[in-house]
């Protein structure tokens, strides 16, 4: 099943101050060795240049034959990564994305960018054993992706396509009126929520600012905190079968939005991203995001799009040229009360409203923790080593 791709668990022993001096490079190089030629859909690799804070300048390269890692006596590459020797650790280890790090400045990029993402591919592939995924076989794989359900169809066929496919609509979960009975609540909570609340995201628009999401939506409607419990929603958690639970999300159940027309400034519509875009893939991957339709949406008017099977292929988490994987996008139009279910590791986008306004709720099932000793020892062997490896040593290159 591809919906549980965990392959780490947090360390146990707390945190290691001298981690980030301890990366073995020449062991990651020889990692890189064990992937042969890159698909498709990492483009042409460039020499990237490592100017890690604390060990040096270290040269990336592929010849179109072989992997090599040798110290930059030059660094002079097209394309650089300026980080610090931790930053470069949790980098290694999947707690954080170049994305994640370039969104909190502590990365900084020269060059192409798509040079920075493939080269980060590159390093997952290698690090977390996972070899390259072919986009055409899983494209091959594919159900109907025309097809929808409801909760009276057989729950085997409905996670087969969630698990083939990477999401799944479920039509007339809610009646219309339920919905209308939320929508009232997200106008009568809204005035609660201010912009720097720490509880909400706001968007400019040629007419002013506007709430465009409000947490803890549970705590401002009763019938939100009703849904929660709902047998209606805790089967889509049920029906996997992996032990998805719906608790640990303190403070932040479910989230309503609304999503205006005409964003000018500020996040709303998100484009292209996984939901694991900033880090922690391999530890969370896959949670299932569940959108409510307070009201339907379709061409104009806020649908999401998916890209099926996503979830199965290693690519960029944000940023993407999705036309590069060679995958389906596929545009998911909701009635009132629908429900739209997709994997956290599945490429998706809201597109921007231009003839009607959307409102959804979000909420999501996370997957069980990892917490008995055979998981450990299992993530033990695959934790990367930036955490485990000998003191790094400079004196000789590597070539793979």
């Amino acid at each position: 099943m591809t919906i549980d791709l965990r392959t780490r668990i947090d360390p146990i022993d707390g945190p290691d101050p001298q981690r980030g001096s301890r990366i073995d490079l020449a062991t990651i190089a020889d990692q890189l060795g064990a992937l042969g030629t890159p698909p498709p859909v990492v483009g042409t690799l460039e020499p990237l240049d490592l100017l890690v804070e604390g060990l040096g300048a270290w040269r990336v390269s592929w010849d179109g034959r072989r992997f090599a890692l040798a110290p930059a006596t030059r660094p002079d590459a097209a394309t650089t990564w300026t980080i610090a020797g931790d930053d470069l650790a949790d980098l290694l280890d999947d707690q954080v994305t170049p994305i994640g790090l370039m969104t909190s400045g502590r990365l900084h990029v020269t060059g192409r960018m798509s040079q920075a993402m493939d080269w980060w591919l590159t390093l997952r592939a290698a690090l977390d054993h996972h070899g390259w995924s072919d986009p055409a076989a899983v494209a091959a794989d594919l159900p109907d992706l025309t097809r929808s359900f409801t909760l009276d169809d057989d729950p085997r066929e409905v996670i087969d396509f969630l698990d083939r496919a990477g999401f799944v609509h479920l039509r007339g979960v809610w009646s219309p009126e339920e919905m209308a009975t939320i929508s009232a609540d997200m106008d009568r909570a809204a005035p609660t929520y201010s912009q720097g609340d720490g509880r909400s995201w706001w968007a400019k628009t040629s007419t002013g600012d506007r709430l465009v999401r409000m947490q803890g939506f549970d705590r401002h409607s009763a019938a939100t905190a009703e849904l929660l419990h709902d047998d209606r929603l805790r089967h889509v958690g049920d029906a996997v079968g992996l032990g998805h639970v719906h608790e640990g999300l303190e403070g932040n159940l479910i989230e309503a939005l609304f999503k205006p027309i005409g964003v000018i400034e500020g996040i709303s519509d998100i484009p292209w991203h996984k939901d694991c875009s900033l880090g922690r893939h391999s530890y969370e991957c896959c949670s299932l995001t569940c959108g409510i339709s307070v009201t339907g949406a379709g061409p104009g008017t806020g649908q999401l799009r998916v890209i099926a099977g996503s979830h199965r292929v290693l690519v960029w988490p944000a940023l993407m040229d999705v036309d590069r994987i060679g995958l389906p996008d596929v545009a998911l139009a909701t009635e009132v009360g629908d429900l739209t279910v997709h994997l956290s590791c599945t490429l998706h986008m809201a597109e921007p409203p231009t003839l009607a306004e959307r409102r959804v709720l979000y909420t999501s099932f996370r997957l069980p923790a990892l917490d008995d000793a055979a998981a450990r020892a299992a993530s033990r062997r695959l934790l990367s080593v930036a955490r485990e490896s000998a003191p790094l040593t400079t004196s000789q290159p590597s070539a793979v």
